[in-house]
């Protein structure tokens, strides 16, 4: 057994890449070595920004000989068709067996291949590796990149060390030959390094200060760089993803901390750190009240005699280049109101069948007043009535006029929130036309929020315009301000209803318009908030005529989303069915569904909600069968049996009971209320024969079973859900 090192060495590796090249290298190396049948031992990736090397431990130095048949053509074949079959299979025609196939004579091939020795393996196997190495983006080069056959790399290969145990695995690979001999750190070792087995590898780079292995060096810039933070006073803003790259553009990581001057801070905090970390690669830091300190941390790939100072330095220097530029931008944007930003949006298509971005920001700014009227976005604690109902009804009617607007910065009416929701939305993309969203389009949202509050405008408005494209992913923080929500519903519904009335449909995978990212936003929003986002009444709104318009297929596709997010989390997809679809549509009640979807499951759980689901697949399949709709009331001219009677003032008790507990939305009073029927229909099913032959009783009990269905369909579709 031996173990076996290669190191594949160009010019620099993008620290972007790397990852995924560590990940290519190994299942390219175990493609070839599992097609020869060569086992397996442990496989170890490293990279750098110069190289990627690969340990394989314990591979054998022999392949086992294997013994294969192949099955010819009948021995009464052609010769033609036999001498091919030889020539296939590299025999002669006195080699084959002749077996009974059938009781037929066949003749067979047995070919015996020797065992080989691993080396020679490894030097075929090494060439193909680096020929079918798949990166994001590669190169030609040299004098044979006229051609296009010549190789690509993601950069110019000018180096193979391949050794198995002590001896060099001898390949060539566009004019690059294999060796035992690799380089140390660009600046801090000179000449060349031999390598005298897998071993000796790290250790021999490590005197040539290289770091050969990626996690060491992102540990060691970790620490490094929290520890020269806590010297200096301050603390690390923390980012991984700047430990990973900084990891991936050095081999001998060196954290130093500098200091940028005060004026610049300025300069809305994330616009700096932003600055530093995409342009410069720089970590930032926080003082001890944690605010954001004027200190940066940037990570050397050397050891500089004068203790870092005069790298530092140099790189002060041009962070203080990217500062002034973003302090330049920050003035020149607050030379103008959000409102004269925003005629520019009239400059940008939004869609060619939605109009510019302009156009759907008014959209937006109607949309966004109307949720604060209707008082959607009030939380159901505070409108606890169902929609649609008598008390809704009600409040509808007694909703008093709209009264005067006011300017005042504390909302403290419908019609000030209004006003504040209808404000923001109009100003809520103006910052895309600025100087600094257009230098560093990750500030969409947060630059508005800024420019907002710098010329005065309202709190709630700028939290808004600074919030209102949250939640963006699944750990994003969902808002909670009512202005907020009101803007971020309006401009995602706006999105949702729009692209679907023109026939922008998400299909299979291909989702360009991120349809259903919003969609799953608007829900998060609507459960974080115990809101009622009913999409009929959106449709209506957005469409005036909810028949021709988008609605019902947005409902559908949000119903399914949420059928995924509900899964997801735990809920059976049964019971998200049986708690949307109740004969009548649920007009898109988000809140209520999965409010009453994790009750039901907690219900069917427990012995009452299994049995009594047993109980209803019962009657629900004898009513079917028997074609049953309804029995009319009338006095009956026989004496019920017990277990008829109980059933009857169960139901008695139970359907108004559970009615109104729907009605409140209590869902678990609901459930509650079904349990207590658990008992009355086993011991009717025990007790009572349904199919009498007397017809009264017949029609009598099948009218007990169908108000017993009826009763657990005013709860949920019992019909959904499996068991």
């Amino acid at each position: 057994m031996a173990d076996f090192l290669l190191e594949l060495r160009s010019e620099e590796i993008p620290a972007r890449m790397q990852k995924g090249a560590r990940a290519e290298l190994e299942k390219l190396f175990r493609r070839e070595l599992d097609a020869a049948g060569v086992s397996i031992g442990d496989v170890t990736v490293w990279s750098t920004p110069r190289r990627l090397a690969l340990i394989a431990r314990d591979l054998p130095e022999q392949t086992e000989a294997v013994s294969e048949e192949a099955k010819g053509p009948p021995e009464a074949a052609p010769d033609q068709a036999v001498d091919g079959f030889c020539r296939k299979n590299g025999v002669t025609r006195d080699q084959l067996e002749v077996r009974d196939v059938k009781g037929r004579p066949t003749y067979f091939a047995v070919i015996n291949k020797p065992g080989q020795a691993v080396a020679d393996l490894l030097a075929g196997a090494i060439p193909a590796i680096i020929r079918d190495f798949s990166w994001p983006k590669s190169m030609r080069w040299g004098d044979a990149s006229i051609s296009t056959e010549s190789l690509r790399w993601v950069r110019p290969l000018s180096g193979i060390v391949a050794l198995l145990g002590d001896t060099i695995v001898e390949c060539e690979v566009h004019g690059v030959t294999s060796g035992a001999v690799t380089l140390g750190h660009r600046f801090h070792h000179s000449g060349d390094i031999t390598i005298g087995d897998a071993d000796d590898y790290a250790v021999k780079l490590r005197a040539a200060h290289v770091i050969v292995d990626h996690e060491e060096r992102q540990n060691l810039i970790r620490t490094g760089a929290a520890q020269v933070a806590t010297e200096a006073g301050l603390k690390l803003v923390e980012d991984e993803g700047l430990v990973v790259e900084n990891a991936g553009l050095t081999e001998w990581p060196i954290p130093l901390l500098g200091r940028f001057e005060d004026d610049f801070l300025e300069v809305p905090p994330e616009t700096i750190q932003l600055t530093a970390r995409v342009n410069q690669k720089y970590f930032v830091c926080e003082d001890a009240a944690g605010e954001l300190a004027n200190a940066f941390i940037c990570t050397a790939n050397i050891e500089g005699s004068d203790g870092g100072a005069a790298i530092v330095d140099g790189n002060r220097k041009v962070l203080a280049a990217r500062l002034s530029d973003a302090r330049f931008f920050w003035d020149v944007d607050r030379k103008k109101t959000l409102e004269e930003h925003a005629k520019g949006l009239e400059r940008i298509t939004f869609h060619e069948k939605l109009g510019t971005v302009a156009d759907k920001v008014e959209r937006v700014a109607k949309l966004a007043r109307w949720l604060v009227e209707e008082g959607i976005t009030q939380p159901t604690s505070v409108r606890p009535e169902p929609v649609g109902s008598e008390a809704d009804a009600e409040r509808q009617r007694q909703r008093p006029a709209p009264a005067n607007r006011t300017s005042t910065s504390s909302a403290r009416t419908v019609e000030e929130l209004a006003d504040q929701a209808e404000l923001a939305a109009r100003l809520c993309k103006a910052d895309l036309v600025t100087e600094m969203v257009g230098e560093f389009p990750e500030l969409q949202g947060l630059m508005g929020g800024y420019y907002a509050r710098a010329e005065g405008l309202p709190d709630a408005v700028a939290d808004a315009i600074r919030d209102h494209y949250k939640p963006v992913g699944q750990g994003d923080e969902v808002p909670t301000a009512p202005v907020t929500v009101a803007v971020s519903l309006a401009d995602k519904l706006d999105t949702l209803f729009g692209f679907f009335d023109i026939g922008e449909l998400p299909t299979g995978s291909k989702d360009p318009f991120a349809l259903r990212r919003a969609t799953i936003a608007i829900i998060r929003l609507i459960e974080t908030n115990e809101i009622r986002v009913l999409v009929s009444e959106v449709a209506r709104f957005w469409n005036t005529d909810e028949t021709v318009g988008p609605g019902l297929q947005v409902e559908d596709f949000m119903h399914d989303r949420l059928g995924v997010m509900m899964k997801e989390a735990g809920v059976r997809y049964d019971v998200v069915q049986a708690s949307t679809e109740l004969g009548t549509r649920l007009d898109g009640d988000i809140w209520r569904v999965r409010r009453r979807a994790a009750a039901l499951q907690a219900f069917i759980e427990t012995d009452n909600g299994t049995n009594l689901l047993a109980g209803y697949k019962r009657a629900a399949n004898i009513l079917k069968k028997e074609e049953f709709t309804a029995a009319e009331e009338k006095s009956l001219s026989y004496t019920p049996e017990p277990a008829e009677k109980a059933l009857g003032v169960a139901l008695a008790d139970a359907e108004p009971k559970a009615a109104a507990a729907v009605e409140a939305e209590d869902f678990a009073a609901a459930m509650a209320a079904l349990a207590s029927l658990r008992t009355p229909i086993d011991t009717f099913f025990e007790e009572v024969i349904v199919n009498a032959d007397e017809p009264e009783k017949r029609t009598h009990r099948l009218g007990l079973l169908a108000r017993f269905r009826d009763a657990v369909h005013t709860v949920a579709d019992f019909s959904r859900i499996e068991g």
